[in-house]
């Protein structure tokens, strides 16, 4: 795996290559940045929650379960990359 900094560096090189690289690494990013929001939230609390009356009593409404399940659907690319680091 490269790092974001060299995948940016050779772009003159082979562009293709070096924006897949870049993207893995955009993946990776998504997950625990979402994680990082809902913990966020969930302790600052969430302007956006106040006008939204309707989802109150909702299990799903809310700023919070939005960020989980958006961590839980971008974790995709960390189990491939587990699964790529565990083959070696």
């Amino acid at each position: 795996m490269t790092s974001p900094a060299s995948a940016a560096a050779g772009v003159g090189r082979d562009g293709v290559g070096s924006a897949r690289h870049l993207a893995r690494w955009l993946a990776l990013a998504a997950t625990p940045t979402f994680a990082i929001m809902a913990v966020l939230t969930a302790v600052i609390g969430a302007p956006a929650d106040m006008p939204c009356g309707a989802g109150q009593g909702s299990l799903l409404g809310g700023m919070v379960p939005m960020y989980l399940l958006m961590s839980a659907f971008h974790s995709a690319a960390w189990l491939r990359w587990i699964a790529e680091w565990r083959r070696g």
